[in-house]
């Protein structure tokens, strides 16, 4: 049987928290002996800091009454023995529901009010303000409870058509698209806009992060809801009816919401849900099989993926079927081979990015660290070839040395002025950097688009607008490199100078990795263009829509922009910590010199005994190398892979010695 979802992730949790350990191990090891900087341990923190909290987030999507809410009871939250999201006939959920942990927060379900829409904050801005959500205990030990809470996630309100204009649920222009009215003259529209759920449930506690959405009209009405959480989901299922394939609404769901391009190959998955439905007792399995196939091959062709990213399940019969430990049912429902898809595409490729990730910081850090390692070795060599020269000396030639090294000492001070010269061309230089990529600039980039936007009727120049702002914002992106390039110029040519007079190992950290960031602004601004499009001409026509349109774009950019500046950061402090710790071995090495000279001074047989001591502590340095590349060997290794977190209970770490 294909390994569950479940499982699979219970091992991807155990691989984090093993490498999060070792990282931890690794860390405490630098520590004490020395070879830890405040860049160094700044990136390990970060690295470690990144294994344990990733998040790991799947979204739901798709039209009403496609079995969403029961795909995810059968692929989640079966262990409880019964529905926990609400799902049966017609309309289930209203809004849009997150369920995660926060180990800070009670177990509960938080409910954001439509209202909030008429309200300028943003979705990110209101999660800020707890005290305006409604919060519900909830109890995760007793199912029954757990479940009745959150049918609360389908409760509507009825209001006049004035209120539902407003908060974007009935459109004028759109009259096949509006919620019908009752005798009164009003309309239901959701009484939640959002649904933040926090349970301890064993996925959920090792970071993964399910989001369940509403239909087209919710979805549509919300573009915070797309452009940020589904866009930026490690993994989207788009469900359909298995007896009904692609209908008119589902293709505009996909075409609007979910068709553009994904940032990886296993990010939309589409599962055609109710095949209990076509298992006809007057048809042959083989008839059976050969229709579902039928399906599966129209829905990918018309959605224009490959036939092996669209699954068949029951998922209601999946659900029973892990209920009630029926085998042979679990099979049929197709359930297993969704998982183990689901699994092994979203796990597999987060757990490579996270590899590469560490991989990448590690190899910086160990090399940096090597360095540290072969200066303290060639200062010790040099003591050694120093002392030595002192054999048979009288005292005035000792007197002579210890005279010599203080002057050096007190040259290597004054050639110090030049580094803090340096050092503030470099700040400022960095200041310009973080100005350009603060989120006051942004905020500035930001207002002409939300001017156009905002104003009343058809946005017939949006577009152009649209591109301008990006243009502006990549611009900005481009003059921070040029900065960042003049800075590693600059660090270059210093560094080159002081290993030359001092000789020190310096070398300029890589350049930030500023084109990346802007491939994320070309990837943002292609995958929304489509909310400039005819196919949205008249909900943007309406100026609240428009201005939940620009928060929405502004909370994804702003991530971009705080990424590029922590990257930048980070590459700053590499530099300055780099060159602090070479100049503290220097001034270190001075006071041993002198102190030896003392030594041998008071003492006949102090020569041999500071040599000996200076040829045991050469020992030690070599042991130190062999022991950091032992200990970064795990992390730069390809072959690591899940199986790495199943080492038995015994076993032990490397760095733990």
């Amino acid at each position: 049987m294909a390994t569950s979802f479940n499982e699979q992730f219970g091992q991807y949790g155990a691989w984090r928290r093993e490498f999060a350990l070792r990282l931890k191990l690794l860390s405490a090891w630098m520590k004490e002996h020395a070879l830890l900087d405040s860049a160094v341990q700044e990136r390990l923190r970060r690295l470690e800091d990144q294994m344990r909290s990733d998040k790991v987030s799947v979204a739901f999507v798709a039209e009403f009454s496609r079995g969403k809410s029961e795909l995810i009871n059968a692929v989640f939250f079966a262990s409880y023995g019964r529905r926990i999201m609400p799902a049966g006939a017609g309309r289930t959920t209203m809004c849009p529901t997150e369920l995660g942990f926060d180990p800070l927060l009670p177990p509960s379900l938080r409910l954001l009010p439509i209202t909030s829409r008429l309200d300028a904050r943003s979705l990110m801005d209101w999660r800020q303000s707890p005290e305006e959500w409604t919060e519900v205990k909830l109890d995760v030990h007793d199912p029954a409870q757990l479940a009745s809470a959150l049918t609360k996630v389908t409760e509507v309100r009825s209001v006049p058509i004035e209120e539902a204009r407003a908060l974007g649920f009935w459109h004028d222009d759109l009259p096949d698209d509006n919620p019908l009215r009752d005798a009164g003259g009003r309309v239901e529209v959701p009484r939640w806009r959002h649904a933040l759920v926090n349970i301890a449930h064993p996925l959920l506690q090792q970071g993964l992060v399910i989001l369940d959405t509403p239909g087209l009209n919710a979805v549509g009405a919300e573009p915070e809801l797309t452009i940020n959480l589904i866009a930026q989901a490690h993994a989207v299922v788009f469900i359909l009816a298995a007896d009904a394939g692609v209908t008119k609404s589902d293709m505009a769901v996909w075409r609007e919401h979910l068709s553009g391009e994904a940032t990886h190959a296993n990010a939309r998955l589409v599962v055609l849900n109710k095949i209990d439905t076509l298992w006809d007792a007057l048809s042959t399995p083989d008839d059976i099989a050969r229709q579902i196939d039928q399906q599966r091959a129209s829905s990918a062709a018309m959605l224009g993926v490959d036939m092996d990213r669209v699954m068949a399940v029951s998922a209601q019969k999946g659900l029973l079927a892990k209920i009630s430990a029926d085998d042979a049912l679990l099979q049929d429902s197709g359930l297993p081979a969704l998982e183990s898809l689901l699994g092994k595409g979203i796990l597999g490729e987060r757990q490579s990015i996270l590899r590469a990730v560490v991989a990448r910081g590690i190899a910086e850090l160990r090399v940096e660290t090597s360095r540290v390692i072969q200066m303290r070795r060639r200062e010790l060599s040099e003591q050694k070839i120093e002392l030595q020269g002192l054999g048979g000396k009288n005292t005035a030639v000792i007197k002579s040395m210890r005279l010599r090294i203080e002057q050096e000492k007190l040259e290597f001070d004054i050639g110090n002025a030049k580094i803090h010269a340096v050092r503030s061309v470099q700040h400022k230089l960095l200041g310009d950097v973080f100005t350009l990529l603060g989120s006051r600039s942004l905020k500035t980039e930001m207002a002409a688009l939300a001017t156009a936007l905002q104003k009343p009727g058809f946005k017939l120049a949006a577009k152009g607008v649209y591109a301008e702002t990006f243009t502006r914002l990549r611009a900005n992106l481009d003059r921070a490199r040029a900065h960042s390039l003049e800075i590693q110029n600059m660090l270059a040519a210093t560094f080159r100078q002081l290993n030359a007079e001092y000789g020190f190992s310096l070398q300029a950290p890589a350049e930030p990795d500023v084109v990346r960031f802007d491939n994320e602004l070309k990837q943002i601004e292609h995958s929304h263009l489509r909310y400039l499009g005819l196919g949205h001409a008249l909900r943007l026509a309406q100026p609240e829509f428009a201005q939940r349109l620009v928060r929405a774009l502004t909370t994804r950019l702003r991530a971009v922009y705080e990424a590029a500046f922590a990257e930048v950061e980070l590459w700053s402090k590499t530099a300055a910590a780099q060159l602090e710790a070479q100049l503290q071995e220097r001034r270190t090495s001075f006071g041993r010199r002198i102190d030896a000279i003392d030594r041998i001074q008071q003492a006949a047989g102090g020569l041999d005994e500071r040599v000996a001591e200076i040829e045991g502590q050469e020992a030690v340095l070599g042991q130190l190398e062999t022991r950091l590349q032992l200990l970064t060997s795990y992390f730069l290794s390809t072959g690591a892979a899940l199986q790495d977190a199943s080492d038995p209970p015994g076993s032990t770490h490397p760095a733990a010695s």
